[in-house]
């Protein structure tokens, strides 16, 4: 059996409830499946100062998870924040959902569009598209100006934002699959595909269908090189409760 921890780096503990929900709909029945969120940290995650601020406080998360023994971590925001680093201190392997989408959607589409929420994220998407080795699937990368916490009032006309931009993505882009760009997100999927008629990946799902799968090959975190434990050192002030150990 293997137990995931599926952590939203946000603090809206609403939006962790949908984010676990979607985790559960397609986890195997023999995989325990966690949701939480840090207690401390902003409550949306929507530019490069939320990343950041973001980070330490779910890197707690993962250290307690890893005392707890869970066998894997899947990082449910689209920016994959911290992700190197939550490597570092995991043995299990830690999945980001940018990264678990848009590798999903390789598999099935030549060509992928990403749809997210606010403008000025796209540019964080476009640093992942280079740096996971996308740039020859990713056809365009789209936003629909909604706040991520928009996502969760139905009067905001979100729904309908999203996916008018998804096709605007398949009619310009020549997109063949759509990557959801929020962890947010996670409960359109099935709808979106119905209504716009093509493949519709939503990171956190397909995170945790890696998740599991690296969990059933054994496969672990590497620790030989630059994603070894980080080693004991003191941290001072406000920062001393994040200083590393060896694990």
């Amino acid at each position: 059996m293997a137990r995931i921890l599926v952590i939203n780096p946000n603090t809206t503990a609403s939006m962790t409830e949908t984010i676990g929900e979607a985790a559960r709909s397609v986890a195997a029945a023999t995989t325990e499946i966690v949701a939480t969120n840090p207690e401390d940290g902003p409550v949306s995650i929507e530019n490069h100062y939320d990343e950041a601020m973001s980070a330490a406080a779910m890197l707690q998360v993962v250290r307690q998870g890893e005392a707890d023994g869970y066998d894997a971590f899947v990082i449910a925001c689209f920016g994959d924040p911290g992700l190197t680093a939550a490597r570092e201190v995991a043995s299990g392997p830690v999945i980001g959902i940018a990264e678990a989408a848009m590798h999903a959607a390789s598999f099935i589409a030549t060509k992928f569009s990403v749809v997210t929420t606010l403008s000025r994220t796209c540019v964080i998407a476009e640093h992942l598209v280079r740096n996971y080795g996308m740039e020859h699937f990713c056809a365009g990368i789209r936003a629909c100006d909604v706040p991520v916490l928009e996502l969760e009032n139905e009067e905001s006309g979100a729904y309908q934002l999203i996916r008018d931009e998804c096709l605007r993505a398949i009619a310009e882009d020549g997109a063949g699959a759509i990557v959801l760009g929020c962890g947010g997100m996670a409960d359109l999927t099935l709808k979106l595909q119905a209504d716009i008629g093509i493949p519709v990946i939503d990171g956190v799902t397909a995170a945790v269908k890696f998740a599991e799968a690296l969990v059933d090959l054994g496969l672990k975190t590497s620790k030989h090189g630059d994603l070894d434990y980080p080693g004991p050192k003191k941290y001072t002030g406000a920062f001393s409760q994040y200083a590393p150990g060896k694990n």
